[in-house]
């Protein structure tokens, strides 16, 4: 009978080990990363380098801290999607949806986001550097504290987007479009192109800024600012 009674014990406890073991793995790997693109899927951590993933549903998806170097998201729909933290090195993102999504603190140098529609979009922190924005809708789009060097926003539409504390070296913003206000407060401006934009209206605009960055004659400034004599800037 006691001999009985400890082979049911131990059976019990193998049981109750093999439960807490596998409770943990699906705790560990929540993120089903061999799923095929659909609205919500979580792909948080999965390794999805080198991918042809154009026009895939990612609407709400959980894609945090993944991997998406040299992939192309080009015509995805990423609305309300997550990548805060993902690597987007390299990535195409041409033509996708992205409003509202959470880009905060990517990893997204010399990436291609044209003609985006970006509306309401996070890049908070976001490491941008060399990334092409021509032709997207950022309409409030939030870069705060991004990394933006010698990022490219030709034809790009900035009404109400904010850079406040970005570093906008060498960015070429010369050839956006926007109305009404855009914030630079705290913007690191140093020969940021801002060529032929109305300003008058930009909030958190500085003198020190203006003396860094360059314009030309048909920059317009906010009131009490002046143009620099060194407009224009010599070509880089």
């Amino acid at each position: 009978m006691a001999a009985s009674h400890s082979v049911s014990t131990i059976v019990l406890l193998g049981v109750t080990l093999a439960l807490t073991a596998a409770a943990s793995c699906g705790s560990a790997f929540a993120a089903d990363c061999g799923m095929t693109p659909s609205s919500g899927i979580d792909w948080g951590g999965c390794n999805k380098k080198n991918l042809m993933l154009e026009g895939g549903d990612f609407q709400k998806a959980n894609l945090v801290d993944a991997d998406f170097t040299l992939t192309n998201l080009s015509g995805t729909n990423l609305t309300s999607a997550n990548l805060e933290k993902a690597t987007l090195v390299r990535a195409w993102f041409t033509g996708a949806q992205v409003d509202k999504a959470n880009f905060a603190k990517v990893e997204a140098y010399r990436s291609g986001f044209e003609n985006v529609s970006a509306q309401g979009a996070s890049f908070a922190g976001a490491e941008l550097q060399r990334s092409n924005f021509n032709g997207a809708t950022l309409t409030g789009a939030n870069f705060e504290k991004a990394e933006l060097g010698r990022a490219s926003f030709t034809k790009a539409v900035l009404t109400g987007a904010s850079f406040s504390l970005a570093n906008l070296s060498r960015a070429d913003l010369s050839g956006a479009t926007f109305e009404g206000p855009i914030s630079f407060d705290r913007a690191f401006m140093f020969l940021t192109r801002i060529s032929g934009l109305d300003l008058s209206k930009a909030t958190g605009l500085q003198q020190a800024q203006i003396e860094l960055a360059c314009g030309d004659s048909n920059t317009k400034l906010p009131a009490g600012l002046t143009v620099p004599q060194s407009w224009p800037c010599d070509s880089d």
